[in-house]
Formats: structure tokens, sequence, C-alpha cells
């Protein structure tokens, strides 16, 4: 299903892409270059895909509501008709209906041969700058998906680097590039410095979406110079984040549900999009196999402040907790995680395939598990202290 220069995809056509989209075999990167859309669209397709999804099984509930809306509006319009005319109520609907389509859509709807509105013109009314509609995406290269890796690699051993020094680090191994895509590029992949104090970082938080307290200080000890946290029993706390891992020809993102105490990994789940959804899915997953915690702790992003998972954490009466804005150290715990399996088993494996990289991150997560000693547990393995509270505690 290729692209025509102008072409717009259909409904049943963005349909199969966001199906192929979820058998998750190829990266966004990858999608997008192949449909010649934006990842950007890719994402608002997959959000439209899933919040709709349930009117497949209720089409006759859908059309009632649908009539309802319909007979709602038809009284609206005829209200604001008798103050204002007919005609600016159906101006004013049609501007709210554009923008409400994605960027495709209404690029889409621009004429370029129009004989009596502008390009700019066309462009103001659809809500969309003249910049926009020349614009062509073009599909990550090589050489910047290595750019990446290279980036994710200096973060991960230097958790305390910002861009400033990861840029330094960069100029020193022969790369040409400047501070401010560093920084871009480290908001791509979701990577901030963890700073003892607050700082300025590149992680984005949903303007509209509560923030929550964090709850996390009373497990925090001074040892000396050096601060550590404590949680005393497993199933008290646990841990969500999501991280970028590499893979031959682009990226994918990795989502997480640690527990504090044993470090063991309850959920995770290997995906194409870092949404909502995909911090979701693995909260419910950990949920449906273990009892639930006292508190979750999660960093500000979209993903976790969203409607979904704070709704789907209400619902077990668990607290919520955040980190600090710009503290990615108070989330230690699933940090030292990622660190953990990007040295393990990333890093060192080079996966040329989507099924490669999940056939192998499952098995190196199964061994840290259950056959890895961790230090913290005095070399005992998480998985196994966290089944051995859940047996005596039962």
């Amino acid at each position: 299903m290729s692209r025509k220069k102008g072409q717009t995809y259909t409904a049943e056509q963005k349909t199969k892409i966001v199906l192929e989209m979820l058998k998750e075999e190829m990266t966004t990167s990858q999608l997008a270059s192949k449909y010649e859309v934006t990842s950007q669209s890719l994402g608002k397709w997959k959000q439209q895909f899933l919040e709709n999804a349930s009117l497949a099984f209720d089409v006759g509930g859908a059309t009632k509501a649908y009539k309802d809306e319909i007979e709602e509006l038809k009284s609206e319009n005829e209200q604001l008709a008798k103050a204002l005319g007919k005609a600016t109520v159906k101006a004013e609907w049609a501007v709210g209906k554009l923008k409400s389509l994605d960027l495709i859509d209404r690029k889409s709807l621009i004429e370029s041969k129009h004989k009596e509105i502008s390009i700019s013109e066309q462009c103001e009314i659809v809500g969309i700058s003249r910049s926009s509609f020349y614009y062509k995406p073009v599909p990550m290269s090589q050489k910047d998906i290595n750019l990446l890796q290279k980036i994710d690699e200096i973060a991960t051993d230097n958790s305390e680097y910002g861009y400033r020094y990861i840029h330094k680090q960069l100029l020193e191994d022969g790369y040409q590039i400047g501070k401010n895509r560093v920084l871009k590029y480290m908001g791509v992949l979701g990577i901030q410095a963890i700073y003892p104090t607050k700082k300025r970082v590149t992680s984005i938080k949903h303007p509209e979406h509560q923030v929550y307290d964090y709850l996390l200080k009373q497990y925090w000890q001074q040892n000396g110079k050096k601060k550590t946290v404590y949680v005393p029993t497993p199933n008290e706390v646990w841990s969500g984040d999501i991280t970028y891992i590499r893979i031959n020809g682009g990226f994918m993102y990795l989502s997480a549900v640690v527990d504090w105490h044993s470090k063991a990994v309850l959920a995770y789940k290997i995906s194409n999009a870092m949404d909502a959804t995909l911090a979701t899915d693995v909260l419910q997953e950990a949920l449906a196999k273990y009892p639930e915690p006292k508190i979750f702790n999660s960093d500000q992003g979209s993903q976790y402040t969203s409607y979904e998972h704070t709704q789907l954490l209400k619902k077990h009466d668990i607290q919520i907790s955040m980190n600090g804005r710009g503290r990615s150290i108070d989330n230690i715990v699933i940090e030292r995680f990622f660190r953990t399996l990007k040295h393990g088993n990333i890093y060192i494996s080079d996966y040329q395939s989507i099924k490669e990289l999940k056939e192998g991150v499952n098995a190196y997560i199964h061994k840290y598990n259950f056959k890895r000693f961790h230090s913290s547990l005095n070399y005992q393995k998480p998985m196994n202290v966290y089944l051995e509270y859940l047996k005596n505690a039962a």
C-alpha cells in the first residue's frame, strides 16, 4: 500500500496500518517511512482506533448515541441561528470540525489550484501553518539512528550527565553535532539526567493532567554522605517507567513494573509506541498476576498522568506517587534495572529484528528474576524473594 504524492488515506487504509502497527513487527520509524507519514500521525491513528474499538461490538448503541448527538446539535444550531444567522453557525461548526481532524486530513483538504482562495488562506481556515502544508516527512537515516544509540549508551553509563556533558562526550568520540540537537534527541529517547536537586529536564508532562506528590521520602535514608532508599517489605512500593532500547533499523520502547524491595520485574512489554496504552497495559498485567501494592511511583510523563493509568490505580486503591520535577533519582530502583538490562543484554546483543529483541529480552529478564544474584538482597534472587514473601503473607 504505497502512497502517491498528494494521496490521503481512507479510514479502511488507516485501520490496516494501525493493525500492522499493533503487530509490533516493525518500528514506528520503519512504518512511518513505509507509508510516508509522520510518527505523530501513526500515534494519533492508533489512539483513535483503540478509543473507538468497542463500537465494533455495539453498533446499535453507537448509532443511537450519534443520533442523539445529532439531535442535540440541531437544537443548538436552531437557537444560534436565531441570534447569529444560519451562515455564521455553519461556518463556526465547520471550523470546529476541521480543527478536530489530524494534520494529514487537514492538509488533504487544501486545493493548491483553487481560483479564489489562496493556499495561505486555506491553511488559515483549516488551522495549519503554510510550512506544514509543504512539509514532507523525511525517514530517519541510519546515521541518526546510530547517533541515538550512542547518546543512549553515554546516558546509561553516566546517569548524571545532562545534554551539555553528553554533547562534549560525543565531540570527543568524533561525532559532529550541536548541543541543541543533542537536547532534541534526548527528548526523543525520554532521557534526562539523574540529579540530586531540581534541574531543567527534557521530558514533557501533559498540561491538562494532574501531577501527584512524591510519597517515597519516608524510605530514603542517610548513610554517611550517601543517600540510599530502603523499602522494608515486598509489594509495598512498585515503580513504573519506560526506556528506549536499540535495534537494527530503529528503536523500540520497553515499559516495566518493578517491586522496590525485591527488585523483581513483575511485568513488562516491548512496543513501537511510547504512549499511555503501553504503560497501562503493563500495569494491568502486573495487577492481574500479583496483589496490588500500597504505592505506585512513576515520573510525571503523560503516559503515567493519563486518565487511563491513574484511574486504574484508583480502582485498586493504590496511592499514586510521582517523581519531583527533574528528579529521576526519585525512581532509582527501576532506573538501575534499565541500566543493568542495557549493559547485560541490549548493548552486547546487536538485535537484528523485533522478534529477536523480544526473545532476547524475555530470556534476560527471566534470568534476572530467577537466576541472577542481587547484592542488595544479600545475594538472593529477586523473584524468589518476592514470591516467598507472598507465600508467607498468604
